[in-house]
């Protein structure tokens, strides 16, 4: 979505002969396969470790790590292979998606009349904010070391990326609906109203 928005603002122009139907195909195509490789390799490390004692996992749902804190095997390797696949596959999206708003900043500023930088700023806006939620809490749950956090911060982390992000997703998206704002207004219209009386 950073391409298409670094597209749009900054070679609009080219936008419809790069951004194909199937560009956005082949790109939907490699995200999941390598979602599922990634998944499909922590699934058969977690497979080889040895599991003893108590079986309960104080967790919201089966995450690596409280799995990886009940194993009684040697769980280095593992969490050398979380650590590389995380720079690969988190922070280089995110490094990615700072750049494209890097540019498609300083290509805002450049537009000589407010209503046109307003507008610009405006369509970005959204998916800054859900890329911000999103990846703030995935890194910090999944690339620092959860030794260094309490089991409370880690919860909330991971309730945060994995049930508040996509809960806020459609909200933060429709904020910019013009029908949504007016219907919006009406309502606190109304809210003003009865506690005005």
């Amino acid at each position: 979505m950073s391409y298409d928005r670094y597209l749009a603002i900054c070679n609009p122009l080219h936008y419809n002969s790069i951004m194909s139907h199937k560009l956005c195909v082949t790109s939907v195509y490699i995200i999941w396969l390598v979602g599922f490789i990634v998944t499909f390799s922590y699934v058969i490390s977690m497979h080889n470790l040895y599991y003893c004692g108590t079986d309960v996992i104080d967790y919201f749902y089966c995450d690596f790590e409280p799995i990886m804190q009940l194993s009684c095997s040697d769980t280095s390797k593992i969490r050398i292979q979380i650590l590389i696949f995380g720079s690969l596959f988190v922070l280089s999206p995110f490094i990615i998606i700072v750049m494209s708003y890097v540019y498609i900043v300083t290509t805002i500023l450049k537009i000589p009349s407010n209503t046109g930088r307003h507008k610009a700023f405006s369509t970005c806006s959204s998916h800054l904010i859900a890329v911000s939620l999103f990846f703030g809490t995935l890194i910090i749950v999944y690339m620092f070391p959860s030794k260094r956090q309490s089991l409370i911060l880690s919860k909330v982390s991971s309730l945060m990326y994995t049930v508040v992000t996509p809960l806020l997703n459609p909200i933060i998206y429709t904020l910019r609906n013009k029908d949504f704002k007016e219907a919006f207004q009406k309502v606190k219209d109304v809210i003003h109203n009865l506690f005005s009386v």
